[in-house]
This record gives C-alpha cells, sequence and structure tokens, in this order.
C-alpha cells in the first residue's frame, strides 16, 4: 500500500496521477477533510483523514501502509511538530519507506523556507525509516504571478541579481515522487531535483519580450523593497518576506543546482521556460478574453 498526504494539494493531486500510471498498487490518498476530495477515489485509491494537527488520525490512516509520501505542510512555522507526529505515526504502523518533499541546498541553504525542510530531514534520520529526500528546487509555477505582472506594469520585478533558477514544473516534481514511490531502490538517499537549463529572472524577462513583442526589462530591486512591493500586489506580509527572502537566496546560488537528478529519476527533460512562459500568456489571455 502506498500512501500520499497532502493529496488534495496541487501536488498531491498529479503524484497521484503518475501513480495511477506507474502501478497496480493500491493508493491511499490521506487528506484533511475527505468530504473536499471524494473525486479522487477510484477503484485503486481510497481517500482516507489524515490531519497533520490530529496525530490519531494519522495513526490510523497509515495502517498497513508500507511507502509514505510525506508531501510537506503548507503552514510555514508548523511544519516541525506536523512533521514529527507523521513521522511518528509512520513508524508506529510500520511504515516501511518515506518520501519527503524538502528543498533545494537545503544542506547549505539560508532561506527562510529551508529551516523546517532541514529539521524534517533530521528527524527523519532519526527515525530509522529508510528514506529519500526529494529536494525540489523552485516551481516554475511560482513565476505566473511575475509574469502577469510584467505585462502589467511593464517589467520583471525582483530581487535575485544574477542569481539563477533551477526551476521546473509541478508536474515534473510530481513525476519523480511517483516514480521513486513506485522504483526498487529503498535505501535512505538525497535527490536535488531542479530543472535544467537555469535561468535568471533577466533571461524569464527576455523570453517575455520575445513572446510578446514588447521591451519588458528587468528591475533588481532591494530585497525590503521588493517585498514591499509583494505587498502591495496583495501578499500578506509574511509571505512576501518568504518570497522576497527566497530571490536573496538566488541571488548566492541557492535555488540552482548542476544535478540531473530530476531528469534521470523522470527519464525526460523537464519543461522548458520557453513552453512555461508561453502556456502561462496563453492562460492570461483566455482568461482575459
Amino acid at each position: 500500500m502506498i500512501a500520499v498526504t497532502g493529496a488534495n494539494g496541487q501536488l498531491g493531486r498529479l503524484v497521484l496521477k503518475h501513480l495511477a500510471k506507474l502501478t497496480d498498487t493500491p493508493v491511499r490518498a490521506l487528506v484533511r477533510t475527505p468530504s473536499k476530495a471524494e473525486d479522487l477515489a477510484s477503484s485503486r485509491i481510497s481517500v482516507v483523514k489524515a490531519d497533520y494537527d490530529e496525530p490519531a488520525t494519522l495513526r490510523t490512516a497509515l495502517e498497513g501502509v508500507d511507502t509514505l509520501l510525506l508531501i510537506s505542510g503548507s503552514d510555514i512555522g508548523s511544519r516541525v511538530p506536523q512533521h514529527t507526529a507523521v513521522i511518528e505515526a509512520a513508524g508506529q504502523a510500520g511504515v516501511g519507506f518515506i518520501a519527503y518533499t524538502s528543498i533545494l541546498n537545503v544542506s547549505r541553504s539560508s532561506l527562510i523556507l529551508a529551516s523546517e525542510h532541514a529539521v524534517t530531514e533530521q528527524l527523519l534520520a532519526d527515525s530509522g525509516i529508510a528514506h529519500a529526500l526529494l529536494r525540489n528546487g523552485w516551481y516554475l509555477e511560482n513565476f505566473a504571478g511575475t509574469v502577469a505582472g510584467a505585462l502589467a506594469h511593464g517589467a520583471v520585478v525582483g530581487a535575485s541579481g544574477d542569481g539563477r533558477f533551477s526551476a521546473a514544473a509541478r508536474e515534473d516534481y510530481a513525476e519523480a515522487a511517483a516514480c521513486v514511490l513506485t522504483g526498487e531502490d529503498r535505501t535512505t538517499r538525497a535527490l536535488e531535483l531542479g530543472g535544467r537549463p537555469s535561468f535568471t529572472l533577466a533571461e524569464l524577462a527576455a523570453e517575455l519580450s520575445s513572446r510578446t513583442g514588447r521591451d519588458i526589462p528587468f528591475k533588481n530591486l532591494p530585497e525590503t523593497a521588493y517585498a514591499d512591493v509583494l505587498q502591495q500586489a496583495g501578499l500578506p506580509e509574511g509571505f512576501a518576506r518568504v518570497v522576497a527572502d527566497a530571490d536573496r537566496g538566488a541571488a548566492q546560488g541557492e535555488l540552482e543546482t548542476n544535478s540531473s537528478d530530476l531528469e534521470e529519476v523522470i527519464g525526460h527533460p523537464t519543461r522548458s521556460l520557453s513552453a512555461f512562459v508561453t502556456d502561462t500568456l496563453k492562460g492570461l489571455a483566455a482568461t482575459a478574453a
């Protein structure tokens, strides 16, 4: 039995889709509110309540599970106790292998987002359960708002300078997770997962300029100024600070990797920046129509 936590989220749903293609093994979709995920159920996928903040539900949900994908929680600041509860429940249930969605370069990362991932990786090491650390890079989808903002204001804005992003599509990371869950290698290991080739925000701006026929430059801002721009665009203060901090880290090389792990796991190239920009522009045009 394979179980996926956070199965009703954007990444979780894609993982389930790829698992359906890769294996006939029964899959348990663990969700906070089963009534909101009824469409996930099928002849091989069962939907079960599992709330990170309710340990009793985790123990019940993991009974009979051999392989688990722990998708990191979205509540920044609460993830360590939440992940602790899942790992402890997995140990009690006899889960034999856990894959965990961590963050790229976590062992040397200074990102705000990295600290809870680092603690979780240590929790897994201490648990004695064999595990794969899926150190995901930045999602291409994270730049959808950047593209929309650039079209509206005439510039790509950020604080990453010449820093490069080894970004890949959410679909790529989901497929990698499904491949690891269904693969024969159940040894403890870390995979640095990022898209290739990497790109700078200036290169994103150039791609946008090419696709739109407009002159759209990259405007690099200090981290605090970029956080202010994000707040003005409607992001909550705390989240704006996290996003601006990620750009600061990217400027220092923390969101770039030379690793080919992602392409090797999924067996094909990751989604390109060009394809992402093209599809994003089409989506924005369709929404405006």
